[in-house]
């Protein structure tokens, strides 16, 4: 026997004490919502729900990047895509979201010159490659991407890379959490953080939420046992009334994070307000890039206009990305959304909760 397998043994014993303790200890309707996409994809494939007992509930938050990027952030993307002598850098995902009129994947079909690529330096390279252009790259993502498109940057203004350039539309994470609890149609009584996130910001960056909120919070991990241990603290917290911010991915996350990371994401972005798809206008929660590195940001450097942007009728991605909706009460879902032909950017995303729902919920 080998030491994988040794490992998954263990993992399997360990999963099942946790699933006979959350069990064992869960009496009242709780509802908890995982704040990270890739939770919820994790979830899915796991069948972590049907291990659950019906007092749980589980709901998926605001966690993909993709989705919670505002549609007028979308048109403008599509926009930057039609300026001439442009080649527009970005990941997949962005492609077949769809804009007001138009999506990134058809104005490529149409002769936009649009490339997906893998990594931001991917980007970098392109104008390095390509001095007659000029190279956008679309940073969509949180605090977890937002630091290798500040190295791009930085990098850029090292080298003397005068066309390259990047349309930030990165988010913070702990802002969207006081948002939605300060919505009145949004009931969650306990949150599992973002892993991935919480490797950069740390614990300490929920602290001024938690203490105003005094709501059940555990950062968890990846794999089914770090979110059944994410899950069973958070059931014992609510039903000792004993809520807590507890680091339930401690191999990973630190009190204060990555603090070179954070150096840079503050040496390149100001903290702004910015839209939230289904949550609107939230303070101090998105990545603007200073505007001493206006030279590398494509807000500033370009003259583009963008159409009066309007979210897909009859897409409840909205409610889905807040918790108040689940993607099967969508009159679109499996109608008129699908994989195939997204109406909203819940069914593109790989980690977009509709996405989840239609390859894994029965």
């Amino acid at each position: 026997m080998t030491i994988k397998h040794i490992e998954e043994y263990r993992d399997a014993d360990i999963a099942k004490s946790l699933v006979q303790k959350i069990q064992a200890t869960s009496h009242r309707k709780i509802r908890l919502m995982e704040v990270c996409g890739t939770h919820t994809v994790s979830i899915f494939r796991s069948g972590i729900r049907s291990l659950l007992p019906d007092t749980i509930s589980l709901l998926s938050g605001p966690g993909c990047p993709v989705c919670v990027t505002d549609q007028k952030e979308i048109d403008a993307f599509i926009a930057l895509a039609r300026i001439e002598d442009v080649i527009l850098a970005t990941f997949g995902d962005l492609m077949r979201v769809p804009g007001t009129l138009t999506s990134l994947q058809k104005e490529k079909a149409e002769g936009c010159d649009v490339r997906v690529v893998y990594s931001t330096m991917d980007a970098v390279e392109l104008a390095q490659k390509n001095p007659q252009k000029q190279v956008i790259f679309l940073g969509v993502g949180f605090e977890t991407t937002a630091p290798t498109i500040a190295a791009a940057i930085q990098t850029a203004k090292q080298t003397g890379l005068a066309n390259f350039s990047v349309f930030s539309a990165h988010k913070v994470v702990p802002p969207a959490l006081k948002a939605l609890m300060s919505m009145d149609d949004v009931r969650v009584d306990g949150f599992i953080l973002p892993g991935h996130v919480s490797v950069i910001i740390g614990k300490d960056a929920y602290a001024a939420f938690f203490k105003q909120f005094k709501i059940p919070c555990a950062i968890a991990g990846f794999e089914p046992v770090d979110i059944l241990q994410a899950i069973q603290h958070l059931v014992s917290q609510i039903e000792t009334e004993s809520p807590q911010l507890k680091n339930a991915y401690g191999r990973a996350v630190t009190e204060q994070g990555n603090v070179t990371a954070q150096k840079l994401l503050a040496e390149t972005f100001n903290v702004q307000e910015v839209v939230w798809r289904g949550i609107g206008i939230i303070p101090k929660s998105g990545l603007k890039i200073k505007t001493g590195l206006a030279a590398f940001d494509a807000e500033q450097k370009f003259d583009f206009d963008v159409p009066v942007s309007e979210d897909p009728k009859g897409c409840a991605c909205g409610d889905i990305l807040t918790g108040t909706k689940k993607p099967f009460e969508c009159p679109l879902y499996k109608t008129r959304c699908t994989p195939m032909n997204p109406v909203g950017p819940c069914m593109v995303s790989t980690e977009g909760t509709c996405a989840a729902y239609y390859r894994y919920h029965q």
